[in-house]
């Protein structure tokens, strides 16, 4: 079993991003996104992550990316469903009751979700929620 991590902590998020190196992850649409994570059950209580994937390749990491070209906020349960579980019908209930606030071009959000995940992000997926304790 793999090293477990508090979801979102500093050992969460390198191990995040080591699973998305380690499966060399490539996606076929181009985003900056910046993501805010409010009610972590640690200090702080709200985390700033990333996502870039202007080179192809899935970048993320903590802290916020200059020029995010759309930007998500969240409660820490909803984040977590949606990023771990992988649960897209949280997703769309949490959007539509108001859990999940979307700024900037929201296209962008709406293609990296309409986009069926490779095998190597799915790989990726699998180890990231092997992970998360």
């Amino acid at each position: 079993m793999a090293e477990q991590h508090v979801f979102l902590s500093d050992g969460w998020i390198e191990a995040a991003k080591a699973a998305y190196d380690r499966n060399n992850v490539t996606v076929p649409y181009r985003m900056k996104m910046n993501q805010v994570i409010t009610g972590c059950p640690f200090e702080p209580s709200e985390v700033r992550t990333f996502i870039d994937t202007s080179d192809g390749t899935m970048r993320t990491g903590k802290g916020a990316l200059e020029g995010a070209e759309v930007t998500v906020a969240t409660d820490w349960e909803t984040a977590r469903k949606l990023i771990v579980d992988a649960d897209q019908a949280a997703a769309m209930q949490a959007f539509m009751s108001g859990k999940i606030k979307v700024t900037g071009d929201m296209t962008k959000l709406m293609t990296m979700n309409a986009v069926p995940p490779t095998d190597a992000q799915k790989a990726a997926a699998a180890a990231i929620k092997d992970m998360t304790a």
